[in-house]
């Protein structure tokens, strides 16, 4: 058995009717990984004793019927879980083997019946977008070794791509889990900030990071939102809203749907096969009785710069708590307290995460508040505005995912700013906190994937899906697999 085989729902019932047991499916993960994970290098820590004890217990349960019910999942390693480390991928947090709670998402897919088979590689804190700034491993592409998966969430998205899992659940703060996904072939869901609770994810920018799920298929991606999505006492951000059944409305029909198409995605900096790939999808869609126009989101320009202040102000603020005391690397070297801070956040700090505790600070300063932050506040609103804008007249915004394919390792690491300005089309979303999925849509020269991303308005996930699935089915690119992870199609 492979675990492309079959979609989330077929698994589960083939569990419910004693076809296959929970711990054929732990097997076959973990027989996957053991194939697979030396090239691909997406496990920072396996989970192998407990989740055969949970396999064992969910085939002794009499009542199969849950939701993920025996399905082996994947977790970015800054989500917390108990008794099993979490290092968020830096040194900072090498040695954090026991955490005392879960995450609420995590404590969902539990209650489910999911298996959590392991912890996946990540950028560090999710300051990166190649998953090269993992202090412990470089994830690789599974359709390419030489390529980058995308970050921060390159482990889940490389996991999921090479059918090590049949899904996993990443952070996304300006794209971490849209642009892995895009890179990667897989589908990728960023929710409406305030979806699913941030509790137990260790944060990098507070009002800007949402957790959601990497899966091969939309229907499954939708099977997977519906468990971890809701209200939570413990995020006093998580929003009072029910939780619809997204996978019902997984018709196939997009009659009447109006796209708006915005010119700065399909503008200088974007691929030309890329802009093909994104226009073919625009007449598949006309095909199945939708239209679109082409609109403006003028503020785009701007949001790159804005997220960087914003992220890395808050970034920076998150970033005090790890001082060596209560928790997380503490330096052996230091004479005194205030060195031992010092020599702490020296040692336990990649690169990156430092950049950017300073740029926040700065912008935080007596002097520069003003000047940058509070500025930023401002054009982070003129940015809301332009999507509240294009969504009164338009149910969808469609584009790109990422200007270019995924890009070589090595290839922008001496380039912060290039590779910042490389999720110029995903941060818009998470500055305006609306939802956005990532959907294959075809394949460079080189054989590596492109994403298509779909926004939608505020918690209408469901019309999200509705489109991003109407155009799966309507094509054969989520049936391509890489040669790494499966059988060449």
């Amino acid at each position: 058995m492979s675990l492309f085989d079959h979609s989330i729902k077929e698994l589960e019932e083939k569990i419910h009717n004693k076809e296959i047991t929970v711990q054929d499916l732990v097997d076959t993960s973990f027989n996957r990984i053991k194939e697979t994970d030396e090239q691909v290098q997406a496990f920072l820590t396996l989970n192998e004793e407990m989740s055969l004890e949970k396999a064992h217990e969910l085939d002794n349960d009499t009542d199969k019927s849950q939701r993920l019910f025996g399905i082996p999942a994947g977790l970015k390693d800054n989500l917390m879980t108990k008794g099993l480390r979490t290092t968020a991928g830096s040194q900072m947090l090498k040695n954090f083997n026991d955490p005392l709670f879960n995450a609420t998402a995590v404590e969902k897919l539990n209650g489910a019946g999911a298996v959590t088979i392991g912890k996946l590689n990540m950028d560090e804190f999710a300051m990166g977008s190649s998953n090269e700034k993992s202090s412990f491993q470089s994830t690789r592409n599974p359709w390419n070794t030489d390529y980058v998966p995308g970050g921060s969430s390159g482990g889940p998205a490389a996991a999921v791509a090479s059918g090590q899992v049949k899904f996993a659940l990443g952070s996304d703060t300006g794209g971490s889990i849209r642009q892995p996904a895009a890179f990667c072939g897989v589908v990728g869901m960023k929710p409406t900030y305030g979806l699913v609770s941030r509790f137990g994810l260790i944060a990098f920018a507070s009002s800007m990071d949402q957790i959601g799920p990497i899966t091969h298929t939309v229907e499954d991606n939708a099977r997977v939102l519906e468990v971890i999505a809701g209200q939570d006492k413990m995020d006093m951000t998580s929003a009072a809203k029910d939780v619809p059944a997204y996978t019902e409305q997984l018709t196939g029909d997009v009659k009447g749907l109006k796209i708006a198409v915005p010119k700065e995605y399909l503008a200088e900096g974007v691929a030309p096969e890329v802009k093909e790939a994104v226009m073919n999808a625009l007449k598949v869609y006309e095909s199945l009785g939708a239209t679109w126009e082409e609109v403006s989101l003028p503020h785009t320009k701007y949001a790159v710069a804005t997220y960087y202040l914003l992220s890395s102000a808050e970034g920076s603020t998150a970033m005090g708590r790890f001082d060596g005391v209560r928790f997380g690397e503490r330096s052996e070297n230091a004479d005194n307290m205030i060195d031992m801070y010092k020599m702490s956040r020296a040692e336990g700090f990649g690169e990156e995460v430092k950049r950017r505790i300073l740029f926040g600070s700065f912008t935080l300063s007596a002097g520069h508040h003003d000047a940058y932050f509070r500025k930023a506040q401002k054009v982070r609103t003129l940015i809301k505005q332009d999507f509240e804008k294009v969504f009164e007249n338009y149910d969808v915004i469609i584009g790109p995912t990422t200007p270019t394919q995924a890009f070589k390792f090595g290839e922008k690491t001496d380039d912060p700013l290039t590779m910042y300005r490389h999720d110029a089309l995903t941060i818009p979303v998470n500055l305006a906190g609306v939802p956005g999925i990532s959907v294959p849509c075809g394949f460079s020269e080189e054989g590596l994937p492109f994403g298509m991303q779909i926004i939608g308005k505020h918690f209408d996930e469901s019309t999200v899906y509705r489109a991003a699935h109407a155009y799966e089915q309507a094509t054969d690119h989520y049936t391509k697999r890489p040669a790494l992870g499966g059988e060449s199609k």
